[in-house]
This record gives structure tokens, sequence and C-alpha cells, in this order.
């Protein structure tokens, strides 16, 4: 007994003693400018392996053994810092970090928030001067101008740590291990996607072009399931080149203040701070905070030479804390610039490295865009090179691009690109695949995301797809439950020739419809058939549904998400329709084509053909027959959109978009039963207001020339589920308004916060306001009235109105962001209000994810 108080009392003595010799060191990181905290700075006792992290908002805390010693702190982007511990006692550290590769000298003016004043202050005429200057070293003033550059594009597990399985038990990821990196920070992150491109840039000022020369290109990661250009092009946008000497800058497909836009001086606080050497030369650090750190705005440094050119020599670019962006937690961007000969402005490296989280518990993904810029000239390109601007395509990629050796990576890829960890996502890949579940899993999301179901593993040998599944089972009104089966061919079966088509039943019409096309393409396909550029001639034959008064222009019409509806769907036809269709796109933006087209359109007991007579005398009519010739003309500069099989999703509504569309029939001619002549004309825009937000404008306007019945009149796009959908009406009902001559407008303001961040509680939760206001002023002449009588014209079906002079309103005011994906809208019909078995207001959603 007394062996065993003694062994206690001499186990809690060293226990004390061990204790004693322990102290606590805690206290924060933060930027030695902005004074934020840094989040996941490494700490490091010197000479040992003791050592923390600091959390979300850069604290930390952790024991080290009692005595003198030397703390490291290091973060990406920071230079490293020592600290000095001494013993004896607990510590709490306020560690500021200053950005790597620079000097720091006296400091000059110091800033003092509390009493900023953008009057008589030096950092504001300072800035003056450098926005003043910045389009004058611009390397786009030359006639000419060409250089190289590398991209490397990498998405990783951040803080990666394997798992060790209990009991010593082996796991089917245990490889995991072996393609972990470790960035310079100390942090280690597993690598799951990874891109890298080669291409040289070539600008001629007069006639202004631009042109890149793909000389190699590869990628390999999870994100193969998606396509690979669409990805590619939405990825070219979420993470664009920064140009700091622009107002705005477009990043994460919003649109953030410049430090250097002509309003910088009353969106962000300026501080003149250190007189420094950089690369060299004499620079003042100019620091910079926006007013309010909620909005699109930078904190960050600005490195400018102390000369009359007021040259910018480094950028280094942050996003504050309290920024209403979602999923980004930290984002860093730096930029190095050289001065050449002349005094141009030449970049050298544009990096911006993120981490993103759902949440602030999660880990997250860390992100980094690295671009190299190299070889820069402005000499005259020689004859072949000349010959580059002649091509049409802005992006001209090499055969052998896509298949260039290791060897030529390796001399292309400079020194910061190099991995610490040899083992590529290739590889990773190749390993994860060979693992069952893994697999299954791959393939699964794969057919979630395409919508189609592959018939061969290979791709290369996959020749059919059947799809879209998610219009497999949908519902309507007179269908009732609806099934449907199709599919179509791949690039696999031939890059040149499509087949494409469905079969459909309705349990309660009993009726079976079908839909089949034949397309050959002039341009070969590499992944789906409507890929950019459309250069084909298609032939199409089908016998379906016509829903009048509901035109699906962003979704399929047999989407199962839509089969919920606020009303009955019944106002339909059945339409038998046969088009032979030629289409042209070209890299400049002009689309052109026609279609011939004949069809026959059937009544039903909803949509009733009704004729009336020369004498006043009405019969009914079961279908009438139309030939006609439609022309098309479209205009869509710089569009950028993610494409799929059948689809191409807008990534950004920026570029301006111009339609126009005729269409035109003789009777008689081809068994057309009316001469028909329509023009449509529409135009749609997205305007910036810096950090104020921005509007989308979708405005159209059309006429029927001719005398027609009323199908074949203007009849406004009514939306009759809970969704919200662009250029539709969300009160209206379908055909409640016929017309010959419309115009209408769709206008969305997306204040992105810029109220409801100034609300102490609300802005919390980094809601973001959506005010709409659309409508349509319609008229319908008298010729086309069957209420003033009319040889040939059809009544209008029960519920049918013409409009008065004053035009169809509806408005809204909603909150997206909601969960950081859900959009809620309260939407209300301003007049007309007198129509029977109408919906005045409601509550409308959609899904939308945003950063």
């Amino acid at each position: 007994m007394r062996n065993k108080i003694v062994f206690l009392l001499v186990s809690l003595f060293i226990v004390w003693t061990a204790n004693g010799q322990n102290i606590t060191i805690k206290g924060i990181v933060t930027d030695s400018i902005t004074g934020e905290g840094l989040p996941y700075a490494s700490l490091l006792l010197k000479g040992t392996t003791t050592g923390t992290a600091t959390d979300g908002e850069g604290h930390f805390s952790f024991s080290v053994p009692n005595g003198a010693g030397i703390l490291q702190v290091s973060y990406l982007g920071y230079d490293t810092k020592e600290v000095k511990i001494t013993s004896g006692k607990t510590h709490d550290l306020k560690i500021q970090l200053a950005p790597s590769g620079i000097a720091l000298s006296e400091v000059t003016i110091k800033p003092k928030r509390e009493k900023y004043s953008k009057k008589e202050n030096p950092a504001v005429e300072f800035v003056r001067q450098v926005i003043a200057l910045r389009k004058s070293n611009d390397p786009r003033n030359h006639d000419y101008f060409r250089y190289d550059q590398y991209g490397k594009m990498v998405f990783a597990m951040n803080e990666y740590e394997p798992k060790p399985k209990k009991n010593g038990k082996t796991g089917k990821f245990d490889f995991l291990v072996d393609f972990v990196d470790t960035l310079d920070a100390g942090i280690t992150i597993l690598p799951v996607s990874e891109r890298e491109k080669v291409e040289t840039v070539y600008y001629r000022k007069n006639p202004k072009s631009e042109k890149r020369v793909v000389k190699g290109s590869q990628s390999s990661g999870v994100d193969e399931i998606f396509s690979r250009d669409g990805i590619q092009q939405l990825l070219n946008e979420v993470f664009r080149e920064v140009d700091i000497f622009q107002n705005d800058i477009p990043l994460f497909l919003q649109r953030f203040v410049s430090p250097l836009s002509t309003i910088g001086p009353n969106y962000y606080k300026y501080y003149l701070l250190d007189t420094l050497n950089v690369n060299g030369q004499e620079c003042v650090d100019l620091g910079f905070v926006p007013f309010n750190s909620e909005t699109f705005g930078f904190t960050g440094h600005l490195y400018v030479t102390l000369d009359s050119t007021f040259f910018v020599e480094k950028v280094i670019l942050n996003v504050p804390k309290d920024i209403n962006l979602n999923f980004v937690s930290r984002m860093t961007i730096e930029q190095t610039f050289k001065r050449a000969a002349d005094s141009t402005r030449i970049i050298t490296k544009d990096d911006i490295q993120v981490n993103f989280k759902l949440n602030e518990k999660s880990k997250g993904m860390y992100a980094r865009r690295l671009n190299i810029y190299s070889n820069h000239t402005f000499d005259e390109p020689d004859v072949e090179q000349s010959q580059i601007f002649s091509e049409s395509a802005p992006v001209i990629t090499l055969k052998n691009a896509y298949r260039q050796p290791s060897d030529f990576w390796v001399s292309s890829r400079p020194e910061e690109a190099v991995k610490k960890n040899p083992n590529s996502v290739g590889q990773l890949m190749a390993r994860l695949r060979s693992v069952p579940i893994f697999y299954v899993t791959e393939k699964a999301i794969s057919i979630l995301v395409s919508g189609y179901v592959p018939t061969d593993k290979d791709p290369l040998k996959n020749k059919f797809e059947f799809g879209p599944m998610n219009t497999t089972i949908s519902g309507n009104s007179i269908e009732g439950a609806r099934l449907r089966v199709g599919g179509a061919t791949t690039p696999a079966f031939n890059k040149n020739l499509f087949f494409d088509g469905y079969v459909a039943y309705g349990t309660r019409d009993r009726k079976l419809k079908y839909d089949g096309l034949v397309e050959y393409s002039f341009n070969d396909r590499k992944e789906y058939r409507k890929e950019f550029p459309v250069h084909s001639i298609r032939l199409e034959y089908m016998y379906d549904i016509n829903k009048l008064g509901q035109q699906y222009m962003y979704t399929n019409k047999d989407n199962v998400l839509l089969s919920i509806r606020r009303k009955k769907d019944t106002r339909a036809t059945y339409l038998r329709r046969g088009e032979l269709t030629y289409y042209r796109e070209h890299y400049n933006g002009i689309g052109y084509g026609a279609v011939l087209r004949g069809y026959r359109e059937y009544a039903t007991e909803y949509a009733p053909f009704f004729r009336m007579g020369p004498e006043g005398n009405i019969s009914t009519r079961n279908h009438y027959d139309m030939a006609e010739l439609e022309l098309k003309f479209r205009y869509g500069k710089n569009e950028k959109f993610y494409q799929t099989r059948n689809d191409r999703i807008p990534i950004t509504y920026d570029a301006l978009i111009f339609n126009v569309n005729h269409t035109m029939s003789a009777k008689n001619f081809l068994g057309s039963s009316y001469d028909y002549l329509r023009t449509d004309v529409g135009v749609q825009k997205r305007f910036w207001f810096s950090a104020f937000g921005y509007v989308d404008l979708i405005t159209k306007a059309g006429k029927v020339w001719s005398k027609v019945p009323y199908p074949l009149l203007i009849l406004p796009n009514a939306n009759l589920t809970y969704t919200i959908q662009p250029e539709s009406y969300t009160n209206m009902n379908a055909m409640e308004f016929i017309n010959d001559e419309y115009m209408s407008w769709d206008l969305t303001y997306y204040m992105n916060g810029n109220l409801l961040n100034r609300l102490p509680l609300i802005k919390k939760l980094k809601w973001r306001e959506v005010f709409c206001f659309r409508g349509l002023w319609g008229h319908l002449t008298d010729k086309n009235n069957p209420a003033n009588g009319g040889n040939g014209l059809y009544l209008f079906p029960a519920g049918s109105y013409t409009m008065g002079k004053a035009p169809y309103m509806e408005a809204s005011v909603g909150i997206e962001n909601i969960f950081k994906f859900l959009r809620i809208d309260y939407a209300w019909r301003l007049n007309y209000l007198d129509h029977p078995n109408i919906q005045t207001r409601g509550v409308r959603c959609t899904m939308r994810l945003s950063f």
C-alpha cells in the first residue's frame, strides 16, 4: 500500500513539475495595414516541432516549454516574422505581418481611421496622381504587343490530414497521403484538380485584335465529370485576370471597385504608410480599405515609385473580413510589374490564392490561379505571325496542344509553379478510380450533372446516351402523367453527323408523341453537337402537345420541377411539325440562319377553332396548315456561357445581345391556310453600377403584319409555375391577352446587399436585395379582332382579352442569397385587376448559387 502511495505522489510531482515548465502563448496575428486577423497562419517554436495555426479570426493559443525561445510566424504572401518568447509568464501577443518581399523603412504617415478625412489628405492627393496617369504606361498603347503566358489552376482540400484507422487497420484511401502537398506557409493540401496552359498572346492596336495561340494544355481531376471547355470558360470568368488600372475588376462573377477607380477616393480610405525599396526602386506603401467593408472592395497595398511617373511596382489585394461574398473566407491577389525602357508597364505575375468554405467550421478548399508572363515585346510581328490576326477564332489551339509530352511541361513550368510533391493529380485520379465505391459515385454524379446515361464506360466508345433524365416523368393538366424516353448520339459515333429524339406518352390523353432529328455539322464537334460555333443543317419532325402562351426559354418543357403549377395549364393544342434548318455562328458574335417549316395545328376542347365565315356564320375547324420561311439574325459578341448538350447556360450577361426574326408565308403555298408576316426584335444587356450592383434589361418588340387567327398572333409568355423565370409574367394567365403588336420589358436590379448590409443584425445573414419591374404594351388591330367581324378569323377562347391603352405591368421585391442559394420574391400585379380567375400577388422562388 505504501509503495502505491509513494508512486502516486511521485507521479503527481512529475505532472506538477511538467506543468510548471510550460507556459501558455496566446494572441492574434493580423495584417500590418488593415489590422484584420489572418486565418490559419502558421506558428512554430524555432528548433522544435511544437506549433499551431490561427483560427478563422486570426487568434491562437497553445502551450510551450518554459524558457527563452523564438516563435516563427508565417503566412502565405507575407514575410515570416520571429518573436522572442521570454520565460516565466503567460504571453498575450499581437503579431503584425507585412507583405512578402518588402524591406520596411521609416514610417511617414500613420493611419488614423477614426479621424479620416478626404480633404487636404496627402494620401488622397497621391492616389489621384496615380489614377490620372494609369493609362499613360499601358502596354496596349503600342501598335503591337506580344508575350508568353503560363497559367496554372489548382483546387485542393485545405489543411488535409489523413486520419489513421483504429486498431491499425488499413483503409481503401490510405494512398491519399502519397499525394499530399505542402504550401510555403506549412499548410498541407490534397490537390484534386489541376489545369495548366501555355500560350502566346498577340495584340494589334489598329485594327484592334487580340489572339491567343495555345501551345499546350492539360487538365485532370474530379471536375472531369463536367464539360472540359465549359468548365474552362466558367473558371476563366470566375478567376479573371485582374486589371487594377480599370474602374471595375470582374472577379467571382461580381464587380469589385478597383483601388485605382475614378470613384476610388469616394469609396476607399487611403493611407501613406512607409517608404520602402521594391525591386531596387524607392516606393511609397499606399494602404487602402473600403469605407463599407461589406461591399465589393479590397483591402491592401499599392507600392508606387517616388518619382513623377507614379509607377506601380507591386499590388497586394485582400477581401475584407465582412464582405458579402459567398464561400470565400480569404483571398490574396499579388501582382508584380516591371518598367520597360520606354516606361511602359509590363505585368510579370498575377497570383490569386483563395480559401473557399461552406461554413466557418469546415476546412474548405484551397484554390490558386497563377499566371506568369514573359518574353514581352512590342516589335511588329513577322509575316508568319501576322497571319494569326486573319484567323476568325480568338483562341487558336495547336493540334498537339492536348498531347504535349512531359518534357514540354518540365521546360515550360516556372519555378513558382513546381509542386513539392511530384505525384500528379492524374495519377491520383487513376488510383481513386480503381476503388469501386469512388468509381460508382463518380459515374452517378456524372449522370446527375449531364442528365444522360452513357452506353459505354469508355468515353471514346460511348456512341449513344439516354436522356435527359429529368424529363422521364412529368405532368400537366391535359396529358396527366407524361412518360418520356429519349437519347442522342455523341461525337464518338460521328463528329459531324448526329441523331437525337424522344418518345412520350400521356396517361390521360393516351396519345403517343415523338420528336426525331438528324443534323450534319460542317465543323467537327468535340463534345456536343450544339457547341460554339454552330454551322449545321438539320432536319426535324415532331408531333407533341403545344402549350399556348407558355414558352420555356430557360429550361426544358418536360422538366419534372415544373410539374407543380399555380393554375391548370389547359390552354393547349396538338402540333405536327417538320423543319429544315440551316444556321451558322461566327466568332465575332454574328449568327444567322433560315428555317423552312411546315406544320399542322389541331384544335382541342381547351383551344377550339371556331372559324368566322363571310356572313358572320361560325363553323368548327379541326386544324389549319402553314408553310413558313423564318429568317434569323443574332449578334452576341463576347458572350460567356457554360455549354451543355442541349443548353448554353449564361455565365454572365455582360455582352450586348441583339436578335431579329422575320417569318413569312403565302396562302396556298405548300398548303398554307393564310398569308403570314411577323417580325420580332430583341435586345438584352447587363449594366454594372460598380459597387452598387447591376441591372439586367431585356426588351422586345414585334408585329404581325397580316390577318390571321389567334394561334398565329402574339401570345404573351405566362408563367404558371411557382418558379422565377425571366421574360415571363408571374401573375398573368395563359392566353389572357392576345395582340398583333407589342413592346415588352424585363428590368431586374440586383443591389448586392447595399441596403441590407447597413442593418446591424440583418447584415450578418448576407442577404441581397432584388427589385423587378416588367411589363408589356400590346395592341390588337381591327383586322385581327374577331369582335369586329372578319372572314377566316377564329373566335377567342373564353378568358382571353384585348389590351387597353395601359400596358400590363408587374413588380416584385425579393431577397436572394438566403442560405447562399435561395431567392424568394413577392410579386404583385399592378393593373387589369378586374379580370376573373387571376392571381394578383404571390410568392415565387428559385435556386441560384452565386459568390
